[in-house]
């Protein structure tokens, strides 16, 4: 069982009014990338590109969602999308125990 909260970050660019705009976008996404460091509090297992523009996927960990914040304020030119996950055999576990205190609780 896992002790901290883990989620999946989908991100992808900000749609731009003109190529200018996309191609500045980009250039400075490149800019902060390179000074970035994963803070302290937020654990990445996975940080996915997808191959042909700027955006991807992130399954991250942290037990304070203000790390993640701080990642996300400083990318300002991706939207996010973060979503709690977990692992498949203990999420069948957890669904396994609601359906059997629905089934005796609130039978149909």
């Amino acid at each position: 069982m896992l002790l901290e909260p883990i989620s999946g970050l989908h991100y992808k660019e900000r749609p731009g009014d003109s190529y200018a705009e996309h191609e500045a976008a980009q250039k400075r996404i490149l800019e902060i990338f390179e000074k970035w460091e994963i803070p302290e509090g937020l654990t990445f297992h996975q940080f996915l590109v997808r191959v042909g523009e700027f955006g991807g996927y992130a399954v991250v960990e942290t037990d304070d969602l203000a790390e993640i914040g701080k990642a996300i304020a400083t990318y300002a030119a991706f939207q996010f999308r973060l979503e709690p996950v977990m692992d498949v055999a203990d999420a069948a576990a957890a669904q396994a125990e609601g359906i059997a205190w629905r089934e005796e609780n609130a039978p149909a």
